[in-house]
């Protein structure tokens, strides 16, 4: 319908590999940064909160920055499943949850980085 917006497939993607890494890279760091706080309202040991941070934090900066863009997104897309998985088998959380605090936000992130890997990021990358 509208063929003109091709032209902005590499500009969009770009974009959407920003908001991936904000939200990654904040999270991680609080993750870091506040290790037993994070670990006690998720429920793990606050090393696995740390690796997860760290995790976090690597993988939206490689996503952010076009650094073995796939690789980064297909490692986001593991947490982010993990994070599903607690949600639904563990919390028992539903689709939207209360509070907006569902897993729906989690998949939405998993689609957002199958995207990006599917795509390699386009073409504003520093290095595949």
């Amino acid at each position: 319908m509208f063929p003109q917006l091709a032209q902005f497939i590499d500009l969009s993607l770009l974009l959407l590999r920003l908001m991936v890494a904000a939200v990654f890279v904040t999270s991680g760091w609080i993750h870091v940064k506040y290790p037993k706080e994070r670990a006690k309202s998720i429920g793990m040991p606050p090393s696995v909160t740390i690796f997860l941070g760290v995790a976090e934090v690597a993988g939206g900066l490689g996503v952010a920055l076009g650094v073995l863009t796939q690789l980064a997104a297909i490692g986001l897309i593991l947490i982010m499943l993990g994070a599903i998985q607690r949600k639904v088998f563990v919390w028992h959380t539903g689709f939207w949850g209360k509070n907006a605090s569902g897993w729906h936000y989690d998949l939405m992130l998993v689609l957002m980085n199958l995207v990006i890997a599917c795509t390699d990021g386009g073409k504003y990358v520093l290095w595949r």
